[in-house]
């Protein structure tokens, strides 16, 4: 079992250190907000996903994981770092480095005081030669040593989805580990002995590269789905069982995963990614029309959900769900805070109901995107569905909470549902007027 420090207590992080202490790793999570790390050693969750509060009460408890603000003790106490800290978007659509450069100089910083081995590996979603060029460099200059002769550096991107992560952590496709020599590699693989996968060495690069590659196709994937629904409702088709046959074919057709229309996607990964690709391909000098197109026609997707609730011509909307994706409530990039947004400077009543989204437990780069995009969202939120219901003329539905089956089944003949999920498969109990956004 190893020494691990992971920096960065959001997503990637949080799901990390919990799955790493289970796997009998003693773990150190490291974050510069007091909150996070009070709520990991008071054995709480800073985040909601599925089954991690039981990971990170059992860790606490069986004392393999704590956390702290202070990074020279996480790297003295420990023989692998990982960084897991946020590279949201730039002005320009590229990627803002700071949080990581940041830690990178800390870490530097604190090898400076270290004797013997210690390696690095970043998570956090880079373009392919930053590690090399960007974040090596501060290290070496911080710690005063040389990589690969006093410490290794590596990438190892993360492919945790919201709402099913800890799953993906213990079952991913595969392990991508990009090394510049071996001891760091061999010492990485080391960390996840007990994930069912196989294991890719590779370059840094390309391992930074296969993160972006993956993002990129399933916003594509995504942006097809929705684009093939479009098609499918003009012509009266049912676009779900077009896509129910389409997917058959796992030969060709790949995995049905982001096939079924419905609305835009969104999140703190797919947009920004995509954008940062294509704003590196532009500083190339590339033309990648295909990749300018899957966002374009995701803008699309947020006009025609909105072009729905305008042809209503009701004033009362009440949106179930508000985060990016159903069992999380992560709200960066969420499609739907910008759709209500949007409601509300038209002059909409808007009331939003969300069970996993609580301003007062919102914390970091998540509280900090919905101050700024939705500063009254206080106003909005209801704290029950019947509360929402009894307010709202049009519902309108964003994800596949089972919570809301019951709710739309209940509703009168007077309301109108926008479903951009497909919350039902079946909607002939529905007692209202009812509209699938490609379906």
């Amino acid at each position: 079992m190893l020494r691990v420090s992971i920096f960065g207590l959001g997503y990637v992080g949080c799901v990390s250190a919990a799955c790493l202490a289970q796997d009998g790793h003693s773990v150190i999570g490291v974050d510069i907000s007091s909150d996070k790390v009070a709520a990991v050693n008071a054995g709480k969750t800073p985040i909601i996903e599925k089954g991690l509060a039981e990971l990170v009460a059992s860790g606490v408890a069986e004392s393999r994981l704590c956390a702290t603000t202070d990074p020279v003790h996480a790297v003295l106490n420990s023989d692998i770092s990982f960084v897991c800290v946020g590279t949201p978007s730039s002005d320009t659509g590229g990627l803002d480095l700071e949080y990581v450069r940041r830690v990178a100089s800390q870490i530097g910083e604190a090898l400076r005081a270290k004797d013997g081995w210690h390696t690095v590996t970043i998570r956090s979603t880079m373009l392919p030669g930053s590690t090399e060029e960007i974040i090596l460099p501060l290290i070496e200059s911080a710690a005063q040593k040389q990589a690969n002769r006093d410490f290794g550096v590596c990438f190892n991107p993360e492919f945790l989805r919201e709402g099913t992560a800890l799953r993906d952590f213990y079952e991913p496709s595969r392990t991508v580990i990009g090394q510049r020599e071996d001891r760091s590699g061999d010492l990485l693989e080391r960390v996840y002995d007990k994930v069912n996968a196989p294991v890719v060495h590779t370059d840094v690069s390309t391992a930074e590269m296969v993160k972006y590659a993956d993002n990129a196709f399933h916003g594509l994937k995504v942006v097809f789905g929705n684009e093939i629904g479009n098609i499918c409702k003009a012509l009266g088709l049912d676009s779900h069982a077009v896509m129910d046959i389409f997917i058959m074919d796992s030969k060709l057709n790949l995995s049905p995963v982001y096939l079924k229309p419905g609305y835009a996607f969104g999140g703190s990964c797919l947009p920004k990614d995509l954008r940062a690709l294509i704003d590196r391909a532009a500083e190339m000098h590339l033309d990648v029309p295909l990749l300018r197109a899957v966002l374009k026609s995701n803008e699309r997707q947020k006009q025609l959900g909105l072009e729905m609730i305008r042809r209503t011509r009701r004033k009362k909307i009440g949106v179930l769900g508000l985060s990016f994706k159903q069992g999380t409530d992560d709200l960066r990039e969420s499609p739907i805070v910008e759709l209500v947004e949007t409601l509300v400077g038209k002059g909409y009543d808007v009331a939003v109901y969300d069970r996993n989204v609580s301003l007062s437990t919102l914390v970091g780069s998540n509280r900090a995107y919905i101050d700024r995009e939705l500063p009254h969202l206080s106003v909005l939120m209801r704290t029950s569905l019947d509360e929402l219901l009894e307010h709202a003329e049009v519902i309108v539905v964003t994800n596949k909470d089972p919570e809301f089956v019951k709710a739309v089944e209940g509703v009168n003949s007077n309301h109108i549902i926008l479903d951009f999920v497909r919350l039902l498969e079946d909607s002939s109990n529905i007692h209202c007027k009812y509209e699938g956004i490609c379906w």
